[in-house]
C-alpha cells in the first residue's frame, strides 16, 4: 500500500505555514490590534473568523459522515485541484494522468503549475480504460484525476474499478465527485479511511445550490488535509460566504435532488422522441449529454429561444454532442418545445 507521505514535495513537507496572531492566541478575543484592519465596524472589517470556518466545517463534516480533520474547505473545488498539484508535483518534472473527455480544470491547473498532463481517452462507451491509464503512467506521474460521475459524459465508474486503480496507481488518486448527490450509491469517500493515496473532491455548488458561494470540499486522511491547510492562502473563504453557508446548509435539498433526478429521466425520454436527437447518453449527474444531427444549428436555435446549453461537439469523444443541464420542470418544458419547433 502506498504511503502518501513519500509522494509529497520535500519543500511542502517541511513548510512552516503562515500563522496569524489569532491562530496562536488561545484565550477569548478582546481588542483586536494585531492584523492592521480598519477598526470601524462595517460588518466585514475583520478578517474571517477561524471559529466560524470551523463551525461550517463541522456542519459539513457531520452531513458527509466524516471526521472534521478529514475535511478541507476550499474556494471551490478548483482550489483543492490546484493544491494537489502544488503539494505533490514538482514543476517541470512531474506529470498528472487524467481521463478524456472530462472536466477541463484538471489540465488547466496542470498547465498553470508546469506539470505535463497525460490524457487517456475513455472507451467508446465512456467506460474506464484502467489498463491504458496504468500503461500511460510512468514513475513521474504523481496524480491521477478521475471524475465520477464524469463531466461531460454523465456516467459514473464502478467503485471496484476506482478502488483497483487506487491500489495499483503509484501516486495520488483524486476522485472528483461533484455530482455524486445525483447518483445512486455513496461514492468512494469512505475509502479514504483505507487508502492514504486517495483524495475525494465534492462541492456545495451542485445539489446544495450554493454555486455562488464557491465552497468546495476535499476528503482525505488527516495528513493530506493538514498539508492543504498549510499550503492554502490565509482566509481563503470570506466571512459573508461562511455566514450564508451556515444559514443555508440548514435547508434540506433532498426533495430538490429527487425532483431533478426525476426530471432527468423525463427529459431524456422526451429528447429521444425528437427527430434531431440521435442519442441520449445515460447520466447519473444533473445533466444529459445529447448527440444531435446538427449541434451548431440546434445550439443557435436554443440561444435564440433564450436557453443556454454547452456545445461539446468539438471535444474528442463527444462529437456532435450538446450538454444540457436539467432545469426546473417549467424550464425543461420550454427546452423540449424549442427543440420540437426547431424540427418543424
Amino acid at each position: 500500500m502506498i504511503d502518501c507521505k513519500t509522494l509529497v514535495r520535500r519543500n511542502i513537507a517541511a513548510l512552516e505555514p503562515y500563522s496569524t496572531a489569532r491562530d496562536e492566541y488561545k484565550g477569548e478575543l478582546g481588542i483586536l490590534l494585531d492584523a492592521n484592519e480598519n477598526p470601524y465596524d462595517t460588518g466585514v472589517n475583520r478578517y474571517p473568523s477561524t471559529a466560524l470556518k470551523e463551525k461550517v466545517r463541522g456542519m459539513i463534516a457531520e452531513m458527509k459522515g466524516v471526521a472534521p480533520d478529514r475535511l478541507f474547505l476550499g474556494n471551490g473545488s478548483d482550489e483543492a485541484i490546484d493544491l494537489c498539484y502544488r503539494i505533490f508535483c514538482t514543476p517541470g518534472v512531474d506529470k498528472a494522468v487524467m481521463i478524456a473527455p472530462s472536466y477541463g480544470m484538471y489540465k488547466v491547473c496542470a498547465d498553470i503549475n508546469d506539470v505535463e498532463a497525460v490524457q487517456v481517452q475513455l472507451n467508446e462507451d465512456f467506460s474506464l480504460p484502467s489498463d491504458s491509464i496504468l500503461a500511460a503512467a510512468d514513475n513521474r506521474c504523481k496524480l491521477l484525476f478521475l471524475c465520477s460521475p464524469n463531466n461531460p459524459t454523465g456516467n459514473a465508474f464502478p467503485v471496484d474499478e476506482i478502488e483497483a486503480l487506487v491500489k495499483r496507481f503509484g501516486g495520488i488518486v483524486v476522485v472528483d465527485e461533484a455530482y455524486i448527490d445525483f447518483a445512486d450509491g455513496e461514492g468512494v469517500a469512505r475509502l479514504t479511511e483505507k487508502y492514504s493515496n486517495l483524495i475525494v473532491l465534492q462541492t456545495l455548488s451542485k445539489a446544495y445550490g450554493l454555486a455562488g458561494l464557491r465552497i468546495g470540499l476535499a476528503i482525505s486522511n488527516p495528513y493530506i488535509i493538514s498539508l492543504m491547510k498549510r499550503v492554502k492562502y490565509p482566509y481563503n473563504i470570506g466571512t459573508d460566504t461562511l455566514n450564508l453557508a451556515a444559514e443555508l446548509l440548514a435547508d434540506d435539498v433532498a426533495q430538490q435532488v429527487r425532483t431533478l433526478v426525476h426530471e432527468r429521466g423525463k427529459v431524456a425520454e422526451q429528447l429521444l422522441s425528437c427527430h434531431c436527437v440521435q442519442k441520449v447518453y445515460p447520466s447519473r449527474a444533473n445533466f444529459l449529454l445529447v448527440r444531435v444531427g446538427n449541434p451548431k444549428g440546434l445550439y443557435d436555435r436554443l440561444i435564440q429561444g433564450g436557453l443556454i446549453v454547452r456545445d461539446r461537439s468539438r471535444v474528442k469523444g463527444c462529437e456532435g454532442c450538446l450538454r444540457i443541464t436539467i432545469g426546473t420542470p417549467e424550464e425543461n418544458v420550454k427546452l423540449i418545445e424549442i427543440i420540437k419547433q426547431y424540427e418543424s
